[in-house]
Order: C-alpha cells, then sequence, then structure tokens
C-alpha cells in the first residue's frame, strides 16, 4: 500500500511538472483528496484552467477504467469544470481522457450531446486547455 501510495503522489508530481512545462501555471497535489470524495489530484491557481484532473499510475492495464472516469467527472460537476483523467501503466505511455463536449467548446461550439471521451496526450491536454481558455477569455 505505502508502495503504491508513493508510486501515485510521484506520478501527480511528475504530471504537475510536465504540464508546468507546457503551460506555465503552476499545479500541486490536491491533498483534501485523501481527505474529502470528490476532489481532483491536481490543482492550479489558474483559475479559468477548465479541467479537474483525476490522476492513475498502475502497473498493467491498456485503457481508462470506468470508475475513473466517473470520479473525475464527480470531482469536476462539483467544481463545474471538465474531467480529464491522465493515467499510465508500466512500458506505456502516458494517455489523457477528455469529454468530447469539452473538444466542442475548444473549438467554438457548444455541442452538448457529446457524451463520448476523447484520448489524448498531454502535449494535446494542453492545447485543448489553451483553446477553451482562450475561447472564454475572448
Amino acid at each position: 500500500m505505502v508502495h503504491s501510495k508513493n508510486k501515485g503522489s510521484t506520478f501527480e508530481r511528475k504530471i504537475g511538472q510536465e504540464l508546468f512545462l507546457r503551460l506555465g501555471f503552476t499545479f500541486k497535489r490536491n491533498l483534501e483528496q485523501s481527505r474529502e470524495a470528490d476532489h481532483g489530484d491536481l490543482i492550479t491557481d489558474e483559475v479559468d484552467f477548465p479541467f479537474i484532473i483525476e490522476c492513475k499510475r498502475y502497473a498493467k492495464g491498456n485503457d481508462i477504467q470506468k470508475a475513473w472516469w466517473e470520479q473525475a467527472s464527480r470531482a469536476a460537476k462539483s467544481a463545474n469544470k471538465y474531467p480529464c483523467v491522465v493515467y499510465k501503466f508500466d512500458h506505456k505511455p502516458i494517455e489523457v481522457a477528455l469529454p468530447l463536449v469539452a473538444i466542442a467548446e475548444a473549438f467554438g461550439t457548444t455541442a452538448n450531446q457529446f457524451s463520448g471521451k476523447w484520448r489524448t496526450d498531454l502535449d494535446g491536454l494542453a492545447y485543448i486547455a489553451r483553446e477553451i481558455i482562450s475561447g472564454r477569455n475572448l
């Protein structure tokens, strides 16, 4: 259990650093996540950042788990943001799952009928976040 907690917190810090390099926003681990339900793993002081980020690091697997998405969705709903799950399995690249409605907003539409997820990487997450932020600040 201790090893898996360390593995998770190390992954969260790494993702925060990677997002800082791509976006210039500081991300830190959300310590409330372990005390209360429905909080994301990473928080930023950039109020316009449109996502709640849930980070998952596991040895085996090949796709996002339904429970992870549900957890991120609950946290995002309470914060009025979009869910985002950043996950990695051993010997595989980091992947990111975003809701299709966020992609629609990034490209200037409000197509709420989209209910699926889009898989990308951290560069894709940064691009979509920048597009949403710039669209909201027009």
